[in-house]
């Protein structure tokens, strides 16, 4: 596949596509209301930023827990049922006189509901694309997170603002709803891409494979950890910028779609494998003026020219489809989800407590910091292992067999 039109003319992509698009609107309408919510009430960037990005801390247990349900599950019903519990959940947030525990307890019961749904999704994407149109198709869906992530933090500004954050909850849960039944009546029926049932001790013995390969285990590395930090500075842009963190959001947006475009259409293949690590120092370079507290409009510049760089996580996600076998794909793809979410929400605890005892644009320059420095550490492996076996797909034993040679 070498266009766009190619994917949308691909039976199932439209219909899969446009349900995503409702649900990551969702996702952003709900966490900027909710953000602003706990805000409001408690006026902590601990827990605004735990509120906003703590579903995220679920995802550990997923990922050691359910992750060999991915490929396993039947993808429609199972994509279904994961976005009617959103829908369900984000409606009993909105209810008013909500504890703030039992809110985020809620969190909690979606975050681990949502670590099944990145391996579901993106394993099912592999199957409805053809294997060289992975890489296109997964730009595409970031560039679509992109926009909606823009108008979603606009319009979610403008609802919480003119309305209240509960009702814009309200909003998000029918979004999520209306995702539910697009996916339900839009995909077809497919069986499971690996026979057995799901198991705690068969997704531990899968997640060891897959780990087991050191290219593999630098390759996730560089997905979750540098990408994670970053977001742990995203998480504070209500408490730095309270009446503004909109513009704020919909400016890191907008250098994210920036980024996959490059990334996922412009780029040669030859380039491309080589900007991985540079993108992942843009990623974070630019918050290390946060030091200086800028004014909203240079913060919202600073935020958008950093975001370019998420289109490293195409470049190493690329990597890892070549690096694991079509069996295990939805598991593997399930995992990096599953981790990166973890460590976002990680760092979003994290660069809250910071705030707490500093302040928020103190804990942005600390964690840009942290990232850089994973980074630089992280590229030594990367640069050697590429050059000695860049080009030769590491094939992994399918789960219960002895490993190939180099998986050791």
């Amino acid at each position: 596949m070498r266009s766009y039109s190619d994917l949308f003319r691909t039976r199932e992509f439209t219909p899969f596509f446009l349900s995503t698009s409702l649900q990551t609107a969702a996702m952003t309408l709900g966490g900027l209301a909710l953000g602003t919510l706990v805000y409001r009430a408690t006026d902590s960037p601990l827990l605004s930023a735990i509120s906003m990005f703590g579903l995220q801390l679920a995802q550990v247990v997923g990922a050691t827990t359910l992750l060999s349900a991915a490929d396993r599950l039947p993808p429609r019903a199972t994509m279904t049922g994961i976005a009617c519990a959103f829908a369900a959940g984000t409606a009993l947030m909105a209810a008013p006189g909500l504890p703030i525990a039992w809110l985020f307890a809620l969190l909690l019961l979606l975050g681990l509901i949502q670590s099944l749904g990145g391996g579901v999704r993106w394993g099912l994407l592999n199957e409805i694309l053809s294997k060289d149109g992975y890489l296109l198709g997964r730009s595409v869906f970031n560039m679509m997170s992109g926009i909606m992530q823009i108008a979603g933090y606009g319009t979610g500004g403008v609802l919480v603002a003119l309305l209240s954050p509960r009702t814009t909850l309200v909003v998000a849960a029918a979004l999520y709803l209306a995702a539910a039944i697009g996916l339900r009546f839009g995909l077809t029926r497919r069986a499971p891409r690996t026979s057995g049932r799901p198991s705690i001790a068969q997704t531990w013995r899968t997640n060891a494979l897959l780990w087991s390969s050191p290219q593999r285990r630098t390759t996730y590395l560089l997905l979750w950890i540098p990408n994670g930090l970053v977001v742990g500075c995203e998480s504070l842009y209500v408490s730095y910028a309270p009446d503004r963190a909109g513009a704020l959001f919909a400016s890191a947006a907008f250098g994210m779609f920036v980024g996959d475009v490059t990334t996922g259409r412009l780029l040669p293949p030859a380039l491309r494998r080589r900007l991985g690590i540079p993108f992942l120092l843009l990623l974070a370079a630019p918050y290390l003026l946060f030091a200086l507290q800028p004014a909203v409009p240079a913060a919202a510049a600073c935020v958008a020219l950093a975001s370019v760089g998420f289109g490293s996580s195409l470049i190493q996600q690329e990597q890892l489809m070549r690096l694991t076998p079509e069996e295990l794909s939805g598991h593997a793809l399930g995992l990096h989800s599953a981790g990166m979410l973890t460590m976002q929400g990680v760092s979003a605890a994290l660069a809250g407590g910071i705030a707490q005892l500093a302040d928020p644009g103190a804990a942005m320059t600390v964690m840009a910091a942290a990232s850089l420095a994973v980074t630089l550490t992280l590229s030594v492996p990367a640069r050697y292992r590429q050059r000695g076996a860049e080009e030769v797909p590491v094939r992994g034993a399918a789960p219960g067999e002895r490993p190939l040679a180099g998986e050791r």
